[in-house]
């Protein structure tokens, strides 16, 4: 049944997808899809606006008009489903149902001969899985760890990223445009909560559809009541770093 109520609505044209939005939504009612924020039916939005004030562009704001009644028990089914199920572990052996953790490939040697511009570079990255949606919360290698936390087109675009960013640091990789951005604050939540991380730091690309990652750790932060160091690095298309900002100091 409509009645004439608050609720969220979002300007397309303004909107460009960054998704920042979405983790501010406590009901889920917003969700990135097809490279626009979108109200994902009238009955999750309880009206209240705690979406607003996260939007670069100005693309949300709250009106009143004919709307469905705001539904809290569809709201709570609507929110279960959009939990990650667990990953099956497949026939083949997939890489998520094999934790593991290893020494990197730096030896002391290579460590302190000097860099040269075309010498091979050895791997810096410690354990796998590193997909956010594929790391299990209760993996050891997280225990006490200093992370990196990486936009998946930033690992291609900055050469260095093993050398300047990935050596004594646990790295989890994602797409905050085309992935859950509900699931990943839920992931961040649990991975604060139980593995007592020390640092954070997010690298991101300068597009915008990037600035949502931050915000989803910041959200999963807040969630676990925990308070952690949280550095963004902002690099360019071309692999330059533009910018680094202190979120959490």
């Amino acid at each position: 049944m409509k009645v004439r109520r608050k609720i969220v609505q979002i300007d397309e044209e303004l909107c460009d997808g960054c998704g920042i939005c979405v983790p501010s939504c406590a009901e889920g009612a917003i969700q990135v899809v097809e490279g626009k924020a979108r109200l994902m039916a009238e009955r999750y939005c309880d009206g209240l606006g705690a979406c607003l004030g996260e939007c670069p562009k100005g693309a949300l704001q709250v009106v009143e008009r004919e709307a469905e009644e705001f539904d809290e028990e569809a709201v709570e089914e609507h929110l279960r489903a959009l939990k990650a199920p667990e990953e099956p572990a497949l026939a083949c052996g997939c890489p998520s149902s094999q934790i593991q953790s290893f020494e990197p490939g730096k030896s002391c040697e290579q460590a302190n001969q000097p860099h040269q511009q075309h010498s091979p570079m050895a791997s810096a990255l410690s354990h796998w899985p590193v997909q956010i949606r594929l790391v299990p919360p209760s993996a050891p290698f997280l225990r006490g760890a200093d992370l990196l936390v990486v936009a998946d087109c930033s690992a291609l675009a900055y050469p260095e990223i093993h050398r300047d960013f990935l050596e004594g640091r646990v790295v989890l990789m994602g797409c905050p445009k085309f992935d859950d951005g509900s699931l990943y604050v839920e992931r961040f939540r649990e991975i604060f909560e139980k593995a007592g991380i020390r640092s954070v730091v997010v690298l991101t690309m300068e597009v915008p559809c990037c600035q949502g990652l931050p915000m989803m750790v910041k959200r999963g932060m807040d969630l676990a009541a925990k308070s952690v160091p949280l550095q963004q690095v902002v690099v360019s298309t071309r692999g330059e770093i533009l910018r680094r900002a202190s979120l959490v100091a």
